[in-house]
């Protein structure tokens, strides 16, 4: 219903919105046009004045499998793009934590990297009992600009945001309960997603939309101060040999 490509689907159930990271058969990895799409898409939710609540979640198995290969390996070889994608990660980030509308992720599977990045920046988080949370850009040999590390630290100690980020370790969906990192871990976090989002629309929508955006100065605040240093040194990864070694050996084996 917005002006967003195929790779993520947004239909209307009254006021909610009903937001789907739709590369299935990828496990919903960001290529370029998720990437991009997801650029779009928050200033769109934004401005839709019909929508009071949104449900985030992937088609299939996953919620989001992180960067495709073959598209990172594009972003090592072409400087536009690689431009493109940066600028694109600092709007996915503001994007989310200005909008208005109250975001419920519902974490069916696996949501790594830019996934992991996506439930940290959403409202209240349900998670599936056999899902993870995992912010391996790192162990690629990028720097996490528009990843965890940017908000983890309004969430859990930062002794603990530096040993996920700076190891790639894969957070259970209990042990990411116990930390803080999501609400709910949960059978059907899709179910339990849409009758909260449900309530939330019920509320009164100053009530709702004022307190989100109060208690998201303080998100906001935090990642001004680090998201501009964070995309330049990301950029500057994306060039090393290490990434561009790790990246060609990744795909390789992906065609294996």
């Amino acid at each position: 219903m917005y002006d967003l490509p195929a790779e993520i689907d947004v239909r209307a159930e009254g006021s909610l919105r009903i937001i789907t990271l739709n590369r299935p058969d990828n496990l919903n990895a960001v290529n370029d046009a998720l990437h991009t799409g997801l650029a779009k898409l928050w200033p769109q939710l934004n401005d839709d004045l019909d929508a009071r609540a949104a449900v985030l979640t992937g088609a299939g198995k996953a919620f989001s499998a992180g960067g495709d290969f073959t598209y990172l390996a594009e972003l090592a070889r072409d400087d536009d793009l690689r431009k493109k994608t940066i600028a694109h990660g600092r709007d996915i980030v503001l994007g989310m934590t200005r909008c208005r509308v109250p975001v419920v992720a519902a974490v069916n599977g696996p949501a790594v990297g830019l996934g992991c990045s996506l439930v940290a920046l959403s409202d209240i988080v349900y998670i599936a009992e056999d899902a993870y949370l995992a912010d391996p850009h790192v162990q690629v040999g990028l720097v996490a600009a528009d990843g965890g590390p940017l908000t983890w630290p309004l969430q859990i100690s930062l002794l603990l945001a530096k040993e996920y980020a700076l190891t790639g370790t894969r957070i259970t969906a209990e042990r990411a309960r116990e930390l803080g990192l999501v609400n709910h871990v949960v059978a059907d976090p899709y179910g339990e997603a849409l009758t909260c989002a449900k309530r939330i629309a019920e509320q009164p929508r100053q009530a709702v939309e004022a307190t989100k955006r109060m208690l998201n100065i303080h998100l906001e605040r935090a990642v001004l101060a680090s998201i501009d240093y964070a995309t330049q040194a990301e950029y500057q990864s994306f060039q090393t040999e290490d990434f561009q070694r790790n990246i060609a050996r990744l795909t390789a084996s992906k065609k294996a």
